[in-house]
């Protein structure tokens, strides 16, 4: 049983925690701080401090505060860039469970890019954390099929709740020296960024033409993908739409009739779907309003066009 410090904050990584508490010593948690949130902005602690509360374990907020003895850093969504000095804390490092089949994909949005990209196949990675980002020497690796009707936010929970199946022994077997770790195949790295709001805006052309069963000339820069475009067909949008699901979602502008006359409005698109070669919206969010099948918004909003 080793002596445990798990990094992480949002609810999808509790799985892993769970999993590790019961073969090992969680000895801290180290995640964000409480945040203001909902309309109220009350502040609330991470799952992952209210999993720590409830488990008696100690809570650190401050990467410099974690003065504890400890064998091993886990680290699962935690949002922050681990400085070496960390990393270096721990006899056997940090390691890092990332969901992607590393080097591709390194960064904050694997899922979504994943997804987007019409990737078939796809996995978690288990590394040894260093100064680079998801650079390190890959301990493990294993696979997962990526569904027809994955989101961004679904996949994400499924490799990790997966990871959490395999963690516990793999975590032991590589403190014992069972495992290699080998280093990645760096010049085969591929990128994606920290996610922005703004980078799930659908221009409004696309939208049209797609459901139009058409295809745009010019290919679109996916923005939170290096280097990364693709040709906004009706089934490329569609994976857009399920890949941004459900933050930031997807959302175009729409030209609709009010009291002011014609007015341009944000309109998300919670779902949707592609039909004999068509995109199909099912559920729309005009902003200030409520959301409703694309039939309701279409009969509220006859004469609004992309």
């Amino acid at each position: 049983m080793a002596k445990v410090v798990f990094f992480g904050t949002p609810d999808y990584v509790l799985s892993i925690l769970i999993a590790l508490n019961k073969q090992h010593e969680i000895v801290a948690v180290v995640t964000q701080t409480a945040k203001p949130v909902g309309r109220k902005q009350e502040v609330v602690d991470s799952p992952v401090a209210e999993w720590a509360k409830k488990h008696k374990v100690k809570i650190v907020t401050d990467l410099q505060n974690i003065r504890v003895k400890a064998d091993v850093g886990v680290l699962a969504a935690y949002g922050r860039i681990i400085p070496k000095k960390v990393i270096d804390m721990f006899p056997s490092g940090i390691v890092n469970i990332h969901p992607s089949l590393l080097p591709k994909y390194r960064g904050a949005s694997p899922t979504q890019a994943t997804i987007v990209s019409g990737d078939r196949d796809t996995g978690v990675s288990l590394m040894q954390m260093d100064e680079e980002m998801d650079h390190g020497l890959i301990i493990a690796q294993f696979k997962e099929k990526v569904r027809n009707d994955d989101t961004g936010r679904s996949l994400l929970e499924r490799l990790f709740t997966k990871s959490a199946k395999e963690l516990a022994k793999i975590l032991q077997d590589y403190l014992d020296g069972k495992l290699k770790p080998v280093a990645q195949e760096h010049d085969k790295a591929t990128y994606t960024t920290l996610f922005k709001k703004e980078y799930g805006f659908v221009p409004p052309k696309y939208v049209k033409l797609a459901l139009n069963g058409k295809i745009a000339k010019s290919k679109w820069s996916v923005l939170y993908i290096q280097g990364f475009s693709l040709v906004p067909n009706p089934k490329a949008i569609e994976r857009f739409i399920r890949a941004v699901s459900p933050w930031p979602n997807a959302w175009t502008e729409i030209k609709v009739t009010s009291n002011k006359g014609q007015v341009t409005r944000k309109l998300k698109i919670l779902r949707a779907h592609a039909k004999d070669g068509k995109l199909i919206l099912d559920q729309v969010q005009l902003e200030g309003k409520s959301p409703v099948s694309w039939n309701q918004f279409r009969q509220g909003y006859p004469e609004a066009i992309f």
